[in-house]
């Protein structure tokens, strides 16, 4: 009798041992994917509030009057509308006397407002460079994110900067005096609290530091 319920009792232990090793296994590659979830999950993360590293190969230059510029790359005034694209990663930037407006139809843009414009100017014999970001306005979409957007603008613009600098690249050689010239930047909202006007100090600085450590208040302050 004992020896016959060992015999019977046997295949049900081995039947339990292998029902435990499954279900350790089943439990180890559980955790082993939601690791691989969590490490996967970092990425867009870091792309979301890192800040973007501009790539030469992925721009793209518009010279709207190229007779004209080869002859003067040194004209002024001069105005830059830089816009990109989310699906190929590829930034379009436009160099004219005036903003490439056909550059920001189309329902993405108008719906994204994610473009920049900036324009030289000069003001008693000096230079400086004045650059627009639309925070928020025009749709009720963007009121909600302001501050989001307005970080963002902030975090990317010297991305954005050095773009101009290479993009622009004949001017800057026969003026390179342009590179020590003042930023002004300014983010317009229809919300008083983000709407301003920063100074980021010389392009080459602003170009590779960035921003202020801090927005400075509104001049109404």
């Amino acid at each position: 009798m004992g020896f016959a319920a060992a015999m019977f009792l046997q295949p049900v232990q081995l039947k339990q041992q292998q029902q435990q090793q499954q279900q350790q296994q089943k439990s180890s590659l559980l955790v082993f994917s939601r690791q691989r979830k969590g490490k996967r999950s970092i990425a867009p993360v870091a792309r979301l509030f890192g800040r973007s590293i501009f790539e030469a190969s992925k721009l793209k230059v518009l010279f709207l009057g190229t007779e004209e510029e080869e002859e003067q790359p040194g004209k002024l005034p001069r105005t830059y509308t830089l816009t990109h694209s989310d699906v190929t990663s590829t930034i379009t930037l436009a160099i004219s006397g005036t903003v490439n407006s056909a550059q920001l139809q189309g329902w993405y843009n108008r719906l994204q407002r994610d473009e920049v414009v900036a324009e030289w100017e000069e003001v008693q014999g000096r230079r400086s460079l004045h650059v627009h970001c639309h925070v928020s306005g025009g749709h009720a979409l963007l009121a909600p994110i302001a501050g989001l957007r307005r970080s963002i603008f902030r975090r990317e613009l010297p991305m954005v900067l050095k773009a101009f600098v290479h993009g622009d690249g004949a001017l800057f050689g026969s003026r390179p005096e342009l590179e020590e010239a003042a930023v002004w930047v300014y983010f317009h909202s229809n919300l008083p609290e983000f709407d301003r006007v920063e100074c980021w100090g010389p392009l080459r600085e602003a170009a590779s530091s960035g921003p202020p450590s801090s927005p400075p208040p509104r001049a109404s302050e």
